[in-house]
């Protein structure tokens, strides 16, 4: 459901525009699980937006997200030639057209975000705190600190990757989880959105652990890209910390705390609390 209003959002603003990067940014957005998307839509539903109401949102979200694995493929980071069992995009075309894509990407996100069907006041803050988490202080610094810790010569830390997860994988996550009372607080209604960061950033926690722990003992067929690669590179991880079996139950922790924290909303949030198990559940 999520991804089919991704995809109208991106059929709707990018129709009629013929060009490599334009191909190469609808082929970015094709696939995936839509979990950020979801979490947009149902955190909107929770406050009396209706999935149409948030679907620019939730579509910005995904763009600002293809956007980083874009990037994030390419020989300079990560040096990935799959995603989602397909060619990475610099793979599919070229360098040039991925950081092209990428930014396009990126940019295609806030247009999407002006859309929004809520007060001019909101709007800009759905943006500022989307540009907070997907920058330098978000999603670009754990980036950083985790290309640094790939060369650094101590492992980092266990507080160190919190650190770095928070940023790299959890600041969309979080940003995902709250948008929905950020657009529903217009309405003069209150509005509990401190229950939802703590719902995302325990959330988005554990997803980047069980990244870690299908790193270990995922299928790559299955998964639709390459596995092992953070042993093969010495990396410190969650696995590597705590052990495959305690990172496991650090991650179910965490989904137990993110559930925990929607007891606010009742049964009305059982949508949500299911996708937070599904994070420990998935294969890919």
């Amino acid at each position: 459901m999520a991804q089919a209003h991704v995809q109208g959002q991106t059929d709707l603003r990018l129709s009629g525009v013929q060009s490599q990067v334009a191909e190469a940014m609808r082929y970015s957005l094709d696939g995936g699980k839509g979990l950020r998307a979801f979490l947009v839509i149902e955190g909107a539903r929770l406050h009396g937006f209706d999935r149409g109401a948030s679907a620019p949102a939730a579509a910005a979200i995904e763009a600002l997200h293809a956007y980083s694995l874009i990037h994030d493929d390419m020989p300079c980071m990560d040096d990935d030639d799959l995603r989602r069992g397909k060619p990475t995009v610099h793979k599919r075309w070229n360098e040039a057209t991925a950081v092209l894509a990428g930014d396009a990407l990126q940019a295609f996100a806030f247009q999407l975000l002006y859309s929004v069907d809520c007060s001019a006041e909101q709007r800009l803050k759905l943006c500022f705190d989307l540009s907070v988490a997907a920058g330098v202080c978000g999603m670009v610094g754990g980036q950083e600190m985790d290309m640094a810790a790939e060369i650094a010569d101590t492992p980092l830390s266990l507080d160190d990757i919190t650190q770095l997860q928070a940023g790299k994988t959890g600041a969309l996550i979080t940003w995902s989880a709250t948008a929905g009372a950020v657009m529903a607080g217009q309405n003069g209604k209150p509005v509990r959105g401190g229950e939802l960061k703590e719902y995302g950033d325990a959330l988005g926690l554990a997803f980047q652990i069980w990244d870690d722990v299908l790193d270990v003992e995922g299928d790559a067929v299955e998964m639709g890209k390459a596995v092992g690669k953070d042993a093969g590179r010495g990396k410190a991880t969650f696995v590597s910390h705590l052990g495959l079996d305690g990172a496991k139950s650090r991650a179910s922790d965490l989904v137990t705390q993110a559930c925990d924290a929607l007891s606010v909303y009742g049964d009305d949030a059982e949508c949500l609390r299911e996708a937070a198990r599904f994070v420990i559940s998935r294969r890919t």
